[in-house]
């Protein structure tokens, strides 16, 4: 029987604040205030492409909040939010340089409402109408919310949900990276699909080589693994096949946001082949193809979810 969501997203949704020009965010003045957080890129990014999805996290009861969650309904996700007054929804600026690589400045990083994910937010009743749960690590800092990312991944398991995990570390957040590499340790183990980016596989698997990094998730029981390698595009490996797919060249604007659009379109190309396992090397080859167009769709644009495809948009 078919599930009656294609994904659950479980994490952050945060506010990206983007300039209006490249350059120091202290040279910039004006921002526009968009929705941003990696699991919830993924949510919108499977939206557009006319999959079935869902996101569980934490919001301030706030205007930011409520801005998220009319924004996010109106991509059509399913919005399943705790809001709450105890702290402000996040929010991040986005600086970009001449070359369109990013970085980030916040102010409420770490104490923003999408930390305060607990084990009580695990919505085991709606991870078992869904197909795949994904989830990240941004999001899990503090005990609580490690625990509740530990118990989503084994409900999931346990209700035959599969777990898609892009770690999208963000070291700056840890205080204690062997926190972080105890959870993925936990974790890691029971997911379907793993993306990592070449930056932070050493964090992740212990190995800084894409192939080793490769070759670890596998040797884990990951059934999907994938390394992405920016423009060159992904290193896959599932059992004992290993292949590179590469990457279309396109003119970069801004890479926020790519990786995350690598995942929607890896997860819409997969839960359209049915799953995992069963999809031959080719449709598989096929689909991590159609990630990298999407991610590459992504960079022409500025910001994580502009240049997000709809169905139709990006060859399969």
């Amino acid at each position: 029987m078919r599930a009656e969501l294609d994904v659950v997203c479980l994490g952050e949704a945060l506010v990206d604040l983007l300039p209006d020009r490249r350059g120091r965010l202290e040279d910039c003045d004006r921002f526009e205030a968009c929705p941003g957080g990696a699991p919830a890129n993924v949510a919108t990014g499977l939206a557009r492409l006319g999959a079935r999805v869902a996101f569980r996290g934490v919001l301030g009861d706030d205007p930011f909040g409520r801005l998220l969650i009319r924004k996010l309904e109106a991509e059509g996700v399913r919005c399943a939010f705790r809001l709450t007054a105890e702290r402000p929804t996040g929010m991040w600026f986005v600086a970009l340089d001449e070359r369109g690589e990013r970085s980030f400045f916040s102010p409420n990083a770490r104490f923003s409402a999408d930390k305060l994910l607990h084990p009580g937010d695990v919505d085991r009743a709606l991870l078992a109408r869904a197909a795949w749960l994904h989830v990240g690590s941004s999001a899990h800092v503090l005990p609580e919310a490690q625990a509740a990312l530990r118990e989503a991944v084994a409900a999931a398991r346990a209700l035959g949900t599969c777990v898609s995990f892009d770690p999208n570390v963000r070291a700056h957040l840890w205080d204690d990276l062997g926190a972080l590499r105890r959870l993925c340790a936990d974790v890691l183990p029971l997911c379907t699909l793993v993306k990592v980016s070449a930056d932070e596989a050493e964090v992740v698997t212990g190995e800084a080589d894409p192939e080793r990094a490769a070759a670890r998730l596998a040797s884990l029981g990951v059934p999907l693994a994938c390394v992405t390698l920016a423009e060159r595009g992904a290193l896959v490996r599932r059992g004992d096949e290993r292949f590179l797919v590469p990457a279309d060249p396109v003119e970069v604007v801004d890479t926020t946001g790519a990786g995350d659009a690598f995942v929607a379109g890896l997860l819409a190309a997969i839960v359209a082949r049915g799953g995992v396992e069963g999809i031959p090397r080719a449709e598989l080859h096929r689909a991590v193809a159609f990630a990298n167009r999407v991610a590459g769709r992504v960079c022409t644009r500025l910001g994580a979810v502009a240049g997000l495809p709809r169905a139709g948009d990006v060859s399969v």
